[in-house]
Formats: C-alpha cells, sequence, structure tokens
C-alpha cells in the first residue's frame, strides 16, 4: 500500500524588526518631576524582546518605559529591539530641565515690515512651561503693554525702523527678544501695474518647500532650493503637477506685475490641481504685496478665507516638524506642537526612490506651520480599498466640486488680517499655496496638495 500527504513550506525572506518613535531624532526635553512616556512603535512578523538603556545602563525589558524625572540633566537613552532575524536600535537624548530652565518660545521671524496705516500681530510661538509668566512690550525704549497676555499689535504709523523688545518674566527666570520692525510708505508706492508685456501666467518660483511625500524626490534630482525652485517653475510651466507633500508643504510664486483686486467677491486667481470625485486634497492660499519695494516675497502674508476659516476643527499657528529617516526605503517621522506624532509612510510598492524627505533640506529635521484643516479622508470601502477625500465647500486650491465651476478660482478679497478683518488689499505681488491636511489613508498614503497651474485672471 501507499501513503501520501502534502504540506507546504512558506519560505520567506529576512523580517528584522523596524522602531519607530517619533521625536527621538532631536532629542526629547522634559520639566523635572513631570511624566514621559516613550511608546515606540515596533514593526514585526515575529515576537520581540525589548532592552531600555539610560546611560549604557539596562533600564527596562518592557514595551513601553516611562523615564524618571526626579534628577535635572542630559541623558543617553537607547532601545533595542530584537527578533529572531535580527534586531534594531535607536539612540536618542532626554534633557530633564529645572523650571529654572524650562521655558522657551520662538519667533518665526524678527524683522517685520508693514505699511503705514495697517496694523501686525507681533507674538511668541510655541511656548512652553510659562508658569506665572508675565509678558513685558516695550516699542523704543518706552514699555507699552504689560500682563499675561502674550501678543502685542503694533500699529504706530510714522515710517522708519522700530526697535520692539518683549520680556518674559516668571517665578523662575526671565527672557527677552528684540524684534525690529519698519513702517513702510502706505499701500500701492511698489504697485506694478500690468502692460502689453504681461503675462497672466507665474514669472517664477521663490520657495518650494514640501513636506515629505510620495511624490517628493521621484524622477528628478535637486540638490539646492534654487534647483528645487527651478523644477518646480519647469512643472508649472508644462501645467504638470508639482506636490506639496505632506501638510505644510508650500510654494511661493510671483508675477511679473501685480496683481489687482476686482474687488468684493471678483475672482482674480486661479489656481488648479487634480482633484477628482473621490480626491480633494485642500492647499491653504495666502497673498502677499512687496510692501517694502525689494522683489522678494519677505513680507506680511495674508491668509484667503475659504468655507473653514474660524470654526473650531481648523487649526491656526499649527506646526509640524518632519524627521530625516536614519537610511532609504523608511517611513519620515513627525510630531506636532499639540503633543501628536505619526509617520509620513513608505510605500514601496509604489515608490521606490530611497527617500521621501527632500534632498535639498540639510538639516536632519524642519518645522512646518501653517492652517490645517479637518481631516476629511474616508475609507469608504471598510477594508482600505477606496479611500475618498472629500471636499471642502469653498476657498481652497486642489479641491473639488461637481457643480462649482469656479471652486478653482480665489478672490484677493477673501485676505484676511491677523484678527480675521477683511485685509482690504488693492492688490497682490505673492502666492503662497499650502497644504493645509496631515492624514493618510493606507496605500494612498498622504494626502498632498499638487498644483498645476498658478494664473492672473484678469490678463
Amino acid at each position: 500500500g501507499e501513503d501520501r500527504a502534502e504540506i507546504r513550506i512558506d519560505v520567506y525572506g529576512q523580517n528584522p524588526p523596524v522602531i519607530s518613535l517619533p521625536g527621538a531624532i532631536g532629542g526629547f526635553s522634559v520639566l523635572q518631576d513631570s511624566i514621559l512616556v516613550l511608546a515606540p512603535e515596533v514593526s514585526s512578523v515575529l515576537p520581540v524582546t525589548y532592552s531600555w538603556t539610560v546611560d549604557g545602563k539596562e533600564v527596562s525589558t518592557d514595551s513601553v518605559y516611562t523615564f524618571p524625572t526626579e534628577e535635572t540633566g542630559m541623558f543617553d537613552a537607547g532601545l533595542r529591539v530584537v527578533n529572531r532575524d535580527g534586531a534594531d536600535e535607536i539612540e536618542f537624548t532626554v534633557e530633564v530641565l529645572s523650571p529654572g530652565e524650562a521655558f522657551s518660545w520662538t519667533f518665526d521671524r524678527t524683522e517685520y515690515g508693514i505699511c503705514a496705516g495697517r496694523s501686525l500681530m507681533l507674538r511668541p510661538l510655541d511656548i512652553k512651561y510659562p508658569f506665572d509668566a508675565v509678558y513685558i512690550w516695550s516699542v523704543d525704549g518706552n514699555e507699552v503693554q504689560s500682563g499675561q497676555t502674550p501678543e502685542y499689535v503694533f500699529d504706530l504709523t510714522a515710517e522708519g525702523s522700530h526697535t520692539v523688545n518683549v520680556t518674559m518674566r516668571n517665578s523662575y527666570t526671565t527672557a527677552s527678544q528684540d524684534l525690529t520692525v519698519a513702517v513702510l510708505p502706505a499701500e500701492g508706492t511698489y504697485f506694478r501695474p500690468a502692460d502689453g508685456s504681461s503675462n497672466a501666467f507665474i514669472s517664477r518660483v521663490f520657495e518650494y518647500t514640501p513636506a515629505p511625500g510620495q511624490f517628493i524626490n521621484e524622477g528628478y534630482t535637486a540638490a539646492t532650493p534654487a534647483e528645487a525652485c527651478d523644477y518646480a517653475f519647469q512643472r508649472l510651466s508644462e501645467s504638470q503637477f508639482v506636490s506639496l507633500g505632506a501638510f505644510g508643504g508650500y510654494i511661493v510664486v510671483g508675477f511679473d506685475h501685480s496683481v489687482e483686486s476686482g474687488g468684493e467677491g471678483a475672482l482674480d486667481l486661479q489656481i488648479t490641481g487634480n482633484a477628482h470625485s473621490s480626491s480633494s486634497e485642500p492647499g491653504i492660499i495666502w497673498v502677499s504685496q512687496d510692501e517694502n519695494g525689494n522683489g522678494l516675497p519677505d513680507d506680511t502674508w495674508y491668509e484667503l478665507r475659504g468655507s473653514e476659516y474660524g470654526k473650531p476643527e481648523t487649526w491656526h499657528d499649527y506646526a509640524v516638524t518632519y524627521y530625516r529617516p536614519s537610511g532609504p526605503g523608511m517611513s519620515v517621522e513627525w510630531t506636532d506642537n499639540r503633543g501628536n506624532s505619526g509617520t509620513v509612510d513608505y510605500l514601496k510598492a509604489f515608490h521606490r526612490q530611497d527617500s521621501y524627505y527632500p534632498a535639498w533640506i540639510t538639516a536632519d529635521s524642519y518645522t512646518l506651520r501653517g492652517t490645517r484643516l479637518q481631516d476629511r479622508l474616508v475609507d469608504e470601502s471598510g477594508n482600505g480599498s477606496l479611500w475618498v477625500g472629500h471636499p471642502f465647500d469653498w476657498g481652497y486650491a486642489d479641491n473639488w466640486s461637481a457643480t462649482d465651476p469656479d471652486i478653482d478660482k480665489f478672490s484677493i478679497s477673501d485676505a484676511v488680517r491677523w484678527d480675521g478683518e477683511p485685509a482690504g488689499l488693492k492688490y497682490i505681488d505673492f502666492v503662497k499655496i499650502q497644504c493645509g491636511v496631515q492624514a493618510k489613508g493606507g496605500s494612498t498614503g498622504e494626502q498632498s496638495t499638487e498644483l498645476t497651474l498658478i494664473r492672473d485672471l484678469h490678463l
């Protein structure tokens, strides 16, 4: 007799673990006697073991580690994860700060300009551990405001350069920052009228700083910011899409003339993308005048109000920091200024360039700040096979509408000041478009605003 049986043997490649701990690349800072929980995401199809170390000594073998913060100082920490196919490890620093050391703030710039007759909101950003802070503002040596409010509205009308100082005092420490504000000639001084030789389309890309994304570094090489701008300008000149990557990625463009406002509700700008019925990836639009007349976009930016402006689910002054991956073929980690973290996923089945982190950005991390819209990306299938990016009503680039033929056209009259009031701009010289969502959908990857055309509708 004879007896037979079939057995199946599956042979898999090596699958060592991969650790993701957003924020580790830049290190962690934490207040003394507070809580720092380190909870990494580990990708592994096999069982793993953990080993946490602090200053070279193993301190835990748990998957999650709560770092002790009783003692101040800088500590070298690490995590090693092992499975039978290999290991992955990361090293990072943890700085435990006393209350006197913990305060921090940032400023988006230290030099400002504003046309005479306009006001400017000055404020520190990302304030950490202020405790009982009092903020004292002075202009040209004269105190103008003192209190718990960190913002100050500058509204001097005298042309010239003014020195502004803000000092923070709390029970533990003092910090100070000098700013310079130039009050410039009134609006219209540097207006550039269009003539017969003017082009309706943009004449220059001044900045192209995308967030990481699946289309970044794909099919092109840009080693410097100038080369990146050249690439973006060439693509737009050919009506080919330029991707802004994940949240905060932006492009700044200019025209060979000033684009005039047609007044309330008039359509002045057209900005097209590649949105369709199942994919809206909205971009926030900002406009600026060349207030100082130097031909560069270093002046005040005004957001174009869209349908979501001012809603509680819309986050203003939202900032995301992206971290360079340690090797090729890896997802890009990010953290934000609201305590969240995540990744821009590497999609090896579709976009195989070495890295989605812009090659011309030399820093190991960079921060992008802007307005974030609510995530409207939905898995309509329930199984990850159909992700739909639902549109917004109006006012955003790369946004779909089946009924509104003017969904990609915009009015300069929608520009708003820092307080949400109409800016009343008579013309603009520069446009910035910035990806306004932080969302991802399985194999479709991150939502990223794409642009194909930017033009003046009056020519």
